[in-house]
């Protein structure tokens, strides 16, 4: 008959046993740190070719704004910040505020106020709001009286934007008030109508127009920013998988020892 395993070998082959567990457990976690850690350099390199591309776009020649053959096809999230113009009569008497603060302001006014979404309609006959710019708040009825002197044709350049829903904690939007919290211009054009057979999915941040009357409303204020922290991720993410990696094998020679020291008294 063979020989029985010695109590030292079995309470060693005991303790490599107990392991397989929290062996596995982490070897699952480490893939996912791993993993994670991967997604944040692809994010890194996605965010890095998007800050190239809008930062040359945004000194770039304009190109014409997309009409209608254009829409079906076209993917406002890539071609944001993307300069174009276009031609058009603007409809004041349409026109929605949206509520903003403007903090840093790139010309003289700032603080509280609005943001100036007008109707054009362009000479193709299409449609596309267009973010006039900011309007303080003690100045929104001087500039609305100004605009309501009568339609203007005019050629507007500046940066094609997304449409963007009110944040989750902002109040609802009130079209009785005109006070908006949106900016989606399918919005306006339900709440007051839109000339034009189409409106663009779309909305232009016009840039600034120093004719206006006192430069109001004030464009080219188009705050762009990228916050670009993927590296610190992918480097935490990466820290986390190799210090698991570096528990478990402390754990596991801890038990290992105790289970040699435990073979060689008995």
């Amino acid at each position: 008959m063979p020989a029985a395993p010695s109590p030292g070998r079995q309470v060693f082959a005991n303790r490599w046993r107990s392991l397989v567990a929290p062996g596995a457990a982490t070897l699952v976690a480490t893939a996912i740190l791993v993993g994670l850690g991967v997604w944040q350099v692809e994010r890194l390199a996605w965010k890095e070719a998007l800050i190239a591309r809008v930062t040359a776009g945004l000194t770039a020649p304009p190109v014409p704004a997309p009409g209608p053959e254009d829409w079906a096809g076209l993917d406002v999230a890539e071609r944001e910040y993307q300069r174009v113009a276009v031609s058009g009569t603007f409809f004041e008497d349409r026109s929605a505020y949206v509520v903003y603060a403007l903090t840093e302001p790139k010309g003289k006014y700032g603080g509280s106020g609005s943001l100036v979404m007008t109707p054009l309609q362009t000479t193709a006959g299409w449609t596309v709001y267009v973010n006039r710019g900011f309007v303080p708040a003690n100045r929104r009825d001087a500039v609305a009286a100004a605009d309501a002197s009568g339609a203007r044709v005019v050629t507007v350049t500046g940066l094609l934007r997304a449409p963007r829903g009110r944040s989750w904690f902002a109040p609802g939007d009130d079209p009785e008030a005109n006070a908006w919290f949106s900016r989606d211009p399918a919005l306006y054009a339900a709440a007051y109508g839109a000339p034009g057979e189409a409106v663009a999915p779309y909305i232009i941040d016009a840039d600034f127009d120093p004719s206006l009357p006192d430069g109001l409303p004030q464009g080219g204020e188009t705050i762009v920013s990228f916050p670009n922290s993927h590296l610190g991720y992918a480097i935490t993410w990466f820290g986390l998988a190799f210090a698991s990696l570096a528990v478990f094998a402390v754990f596991a020679a801890g038990r290992l020892r105790r289970s040699a020291s435990e073979g060689e008294g008995r």
